[in-house]
């Protein structure tokens, strides 16, 4: 048994479907299917049903799946742990960002820490919210630094996990100015239809979007272009492709400039958390140090 079996396990029981979670997991469905056959074989018998719609447990996998994800975490800290009394476990402290994040907010933030405390080596992975979500899960990474909004939970809202609040920030409708430096576009305007930038399923930040915007009254919204990245959205916006509601941090320099203005007044801006998570279980001892040294934000 392997214990990339494991992590296919959760990543289907998650996703339903098995070409999400092969996408998930960066493999081809093919090999992604048999690496889940193989895990049946060893346990010996079927953990899930195949049907039209999807994937569902088996009684078999209900029970299988009570235990996957602690497990998987439990070997994950075992290796951790062994590597770090026999000395091959350096302080190095391992980090997942949003994009956004990693770009405009990372640096700064982790200057300001290292002003109260010595952090010692740092690697960070910059993903999407739902790639980061699964590094946590997986346990390879010790900390997952995400935009926040309640009304669109994480992954990562769970007992088996803690946070911390370390910054703010806010999702604005940006759009192009026309020749006379107004938005080309207005949410409040008269339009039947407004072209939308939008957000692919993996980005935290769609998320945030679709749970607060839709409950607006607003013009009639046709996605035309759609993208994980914000940066990506954001140079679209730019080039008069459509609205998009992008961080303040990442646009900030366009907005000053003016090569962005809002699509709308600042009842539709979006405020957001920044927040850092981390397992509840305990870490390394150089990860125990510093997330004890943090200061409030």
């Amino acid at each position: 048994m392997e214990l990339d079996w494991l992590i296919d396990f959760v990543a289907l029981n998650e996703t339903g479907n098995f070409s999400r979670a092969a996408e998930l997991r960066h493999i081809t469905q093919p090999a992604f299917s048999r690496r889940i056959r193989a895990l049946e074989d060893w346990v010996g018998t079927p953990l899930f049903e195949r049907t039209a719609q999807g994937t569902r447990l088996t009684p078999a996998g209900t029970q299988f799946a009570r235990g996957t994800p602690g497990l998987v975490r439990t070997i994950t800290d075992l290796r951790r742990d062994a590597r770090e009394v026999g000395g091959r476990e350096t302080a190095t402290l391992h980090f997942a960002a949003t994009h956004s994040l990693s770009f405009n907010f990372f640096p700064g933030w982790l200057r300001r820490v290292e002003q109260e405390t010595a952090v010692g080596p740092v690697r960070l992975v910059s993903d999407t919210m739902q790639a980061c979500e699964e590094l946590m899960l997986q346990g390879q990474s010790q900390f997952v630094l995400c935009h926040h909004h309640p009304m669109a939970p994480s992954r990562l809202e769970s007992p088996a996990f803690a946070s911390l609040y370390v910054g703010e920030d806010s999702l604005v409708p940006l759009v192009a100015p026309d020749g006379d430096g107004r938005p080309r576009w207005r949410l409040e305007g008269d339009a039947e239809e407004l072209p939308l930038l939008a957000y692919s399923a993996e980005s935290g930040l769609g998320r945030i979007v679709a749970s607060n915007r839709f409950d607006r009254r607003a013009p009639a919204l046709e996605t035309v272009f759609s993208a994980q990245l914000a940066a990506t959205l954001l140079g679209m916006a730019r080039g008069g492709s459509g609205i998009a509601w992008l961080p303040a941090s990442l646009a900030a320099d366009d907005l000053a400039r003016g090569n962005l203005v809002p699509a709308g007044g600042e009842d539709w801006a979006i405020p957001v958390g920044i927040r850092l998570y981390r397992p509840a279980a305990r870490q390394s001892a150089a990860a125990e140090r510093f997330w004890s040294h943090l200061p409030p934000a």
